[in-house]
Parts: C-alpha cells; structure tokens; sequence
C-alpha cells in the first residue's frame, strides 16, 4: 500500500487538470486487470499484483494487493508517471506502508485491526487533523480577539467546529469529536475571563451558561459531539449517478447490470424533470 503525494500548485482545480492523464493511466490498468470474470483471483495466484489509484486533487494513495516489493516496485511507476506529466512525488509525504500500519489519507488515518476473529479496515482523525481544529479554536479565542462580543465569537467559531464535524462523521470519531467540543467550551470559557477578568467563573456561568452551552444573543456554541456519526458502508458499483452510465465492474456482473438500470432511470428523470 502506497500513500504519495504530488507536489503540485496548491489550487484543487490546478491539481485535477494535471493529474487527470494519471487517472487515466491508472484506471486503463484496472479494467485491464478485470477485463473477465475471476482475472484478478488469478493474477493473485499466480504471483502479480493488482492495484487501484484513488485521488483527490494532488493527495493520491495507490492501493495494492500484492507483495511489499511488488508495492515499491509500483511506487517506482507512478513516480515515473507523475514525472511523465512534469511533476514528482514529495519525498515527506510518499511512502509504502501496510494497511495493519496504517496510512493517513485526507485528513484520516485508514489501519486495519482486527476485531473478534476478522480483521476490518476503520477511519480515525488523524492527529495533524484534530491538532488543525485545535490550532483555529485557539487563534479565535486568543487574546487578541477579547473585544469582541461573546456573540461574535461564537458566529466565527460555530462554522469551523460544525464544518469540521461534518467532515468526519463518517469516520469511527465520536470520542474525537466529544473531545472537540470540550475543548472548545473550555477556550471560550477562558476567553470570557480575559474578557471580564473582574468577574468571577460563577458569575460569568449565570450570565453566559444555559443549557450546557454558552451562549449570547441568541447564538450558541454549537458542540461537535451532538453530531451523529453514521459509518460508510461500501456498496461497490451499486450505487447509482446521473453523471455517468459506465461501469468499472465487468459487464456480465449482475452488480453492474443493476446499477447500470439504476443510473439510466436517474438519468431519465433528471431529463424529464428538466424538460
């Protein structure tokens, strides 16, 4: 397993146009791997690696299932490819790392541990991430900013923590995102002694404190733990798009002729409701 980045301006935008030609690559390589039934199973058995890229804008992870120099000898390919498109790899952030090690992705640190007598693939916060949030809760709360009202302060921070939430609720992160709403009461508390340092905590919980939260005007700290967390569950080609008809899966999987059904009626009914 492979977790490199590409060393690309930093505009999304900028880093999909250029990479677009490696999805290509790679996405040939893949249907090449499944052009029959059961041709992956047998390049397994017969010793071959098989591979698929997963990119979001220049952060690209190459997923391998095969042997760690079968992995290092593909790391050496993309290293090719992406030079190939007049970039390269940054050496910090590219590495060959087994999935029961872990390897962070997006924000999020995908292992495999095992449970019971299986072994499943979980998502946690990765510790960059959680220190990311901490660090812009910190710098709103500082010092610096007491002037303004409690109010303000909580329209400023309430987008960050809700945004930020959001983005992990998909992953085995309740504690974490508990922890980040604990976190941020208690800076907000720490802000409002700055900001009233002749009043003492239980006055500033009477004026400011209501119904576990603090808040002014009408606008509450909003806390990251009331979120739900509702895991992914994969659904392979079964889930259905109105933006495309194709298939990775092979043609004569019942999978793909149900999704493919799935997307065409989709796609009839944007048509006609646009009509």
């Amino acid at each position: 397993m492979q977790a490199p980045a590409a060393d690309l301006p930093p505009h999304p935008l900028l880093a999909n146009i250029a990479l677009s030609a490696l999805d290509r690559q790679y996405q040939a390589d893949w249907q090449e791997m499944s052009r029959s039934p059961g041709r992956r199973q047998h390049l397994q058995r017969s010793g071959q690696p098989t591979y698929r890229l997963v990119r979001y804008a220049d952060d690209l992870v190459v997923l391998v299932k095969g042997t760690r120099e079968q992995a290092r000898a593909l790391l050496d390919q993309l290293a090719g490819r992406v030079e190939a498109l007049g970039l390269r790899l940054k050496p910090d952030k590219t590495a060959v790392t087994h999935i029961d090690e872990g390897f962070c992705f997006l924000g999020q640190r995908i292992v495999r541990r095992p449970k019971g007598n299986k072994r499943h693939v979980y998502t946690f916060v990765s510790d960059e991430a959680l220190a990311s949030a901490r660090r812009k809760v910190k710098t709103l709360t500082g010092r610096s900013t007491t002037n303004l009202e409690l109010s303000q302060l909580i329209a400023a921070l309430n987008p960050v923590l809700r945004g930020w939430g959001n983005y992990f609720r998909h992953a085995a992160a309740k504690r974490t995102l508990v922890y980040l709403g604990y976190y941020a009461w208690w800076q907000v508390g720490r802000w409002l002694r700055k900001k009233h340092p002749r009043m003492t905590w239980k006055q500033i919980q009477r004026r400011y404190a209501s119904e576990g939260t603090l808040q002014a005007n009408g606008i509450a700290l909003f806390n990251p733990g009331s979120i739900s967390v509702t895991r992914y569950r994969y659904r392979g080609a079964r889930i259905p798009t109105p933006w495309t008809i194709e298939s990775t899966a092979h043609p004569g999987d019942p999978r793909a002729r149900r999704a493919g059904h799935q997307e065409q009626l989709t796609i009839e009914r944007v048509q006609q409701a646009l009509a």
